[in-house]
């Protein structure tokens, strides 16, 4: 039975990312009393000793595990050993410290990359391992279907009450802005707003704008692994999602519209497309309550007020 509560003590793993300062806030928003937080300088996840050392001295009640190795499809082509084995490391070393030191509950967040690329849409849960990955971003998938099966495998073998979540994209507060590494709608608020304030006369996107996307804000995302903490649910794995879908040209659209860039768009069709649709049926989550509460544009103006504040 679950015994999370607010005076649980919640080890948020991977709080200085965007997924994780957002789960921290609501956390403390909302009245948890004992939350613990270590930076990446002061705790290397890759470490099985280090990690295991600090669980085994800290015991928390929960670990909620954001910290990975993320970024767009150029990161995840440039560098696919860092992102597959990075991944791999935090991901075990966590997850069975974890388990050897009695944590009580886990929550494993993955991604909705996992599915095949060519998957039934929506896609539900059961289109795991059913066709090839999309091979731009395949290193960070097989990473995060290890760390799904390997939750699948304690609940199995040891029935412990580990959840893992497959959120799809995710923006807001925090984000990746950086033109290497980042996803494609941070890519474009810096872009974008870069265009704008030195007055440039158009900008580049990559490939064709066909695909389609489903983006869900992070603190959205948050109040569903916070349900999941504190709440028993009888299968190991749930997507995470927004409902609908945009295109690619659609949402550069709309981020032009709201950042207010008045030149034009031009779409470099030599850059991969990745994935043409992958939307996600999260409705056995929905089932218990929860749901979006950030429609796309609001999510969006939300950012890039952030990006304005907190950037140079």
């Amino acid at each position: 039975m679950n015994n999370i509560d607010k005076n649980s003590k919640i080890y948020i793993a991977g709080h200085n990312g965007m997924v994780g300062s957002s789960i921290h806030r609501l956390m403390i928003k909302s009245g948890f009393k004992n939350i613990l937080v270590m930076s990446s300088n002061g705790l290397d996840l890759r470490d099985q000793a280090k990690v295991n050392s600090f669980l085994s001295q800290s015991k928390p009640d929960a670990v909620i595990l954001a910290a990975a190795r993320v970024g767009g499809i150029l990161a995840n082509d440039s560098y696919p050993y860092d992102f597959i084995l990075d991944n791999l490391l935090i991901q075990n070393n966590v997850i069975h410290s974890s388990f050897k030191n009695s944590v009580s509950k886990l929550i494993f967040l993955g991604s909705s990359c996992i599915y095949p690329k060519y998957a039934k849409q929506p896609i539900k849960e059961e289109e795991l391992l059913t066709g090839n990955l999309e091979s731009t971003n395949q290193w960070y998938a097989i990473a995060k279907i290890s760390g799904l099966k390997l939750i699948e495998a304690l609940r199995k073998q040891y029935g412990k009450n580990y959840i893992s979540l497959m959120p799809t994209n995710l923006y807001g507060p925090n984000d990746n802005f950086d033109l290497n590494s980042s996803h494609v709608l941070p890519a474009m608020i810096r872009k974008f707003h870069d265009a704008k304030i030195n007055s440039y006369d158009h900008v580049v996107n990559w490939g064709s704008g066909k695909p389609y996307r489903e983006f869900l804000h992070v603190d959205d995302l948050s109040e569903a692994i916070k349900y999941a903490l504190i709440n028993d649910l009888p299968d190991s794995t749930y997507n995470i999602g927004y409902g609908t879908d945009i295109s690619i040209k659609d949402l550069s659209s709309l981020i032009k519209k709201i950042v207010g860039f008045k030149g034009k768009v031009i779409w470099d069709k030599s850059k991969p497309d990745g994935t043409p649709k992958k939307l996600i049926d999260s409705s056995k989550f929905n089932n218990f309550g929860w749901k979006p509460n950030y429609s796309i544009e609001d999510g969006i103006k939300k950012t890039y007020e952030w990006y304005k504040k907190n950037t140079n």
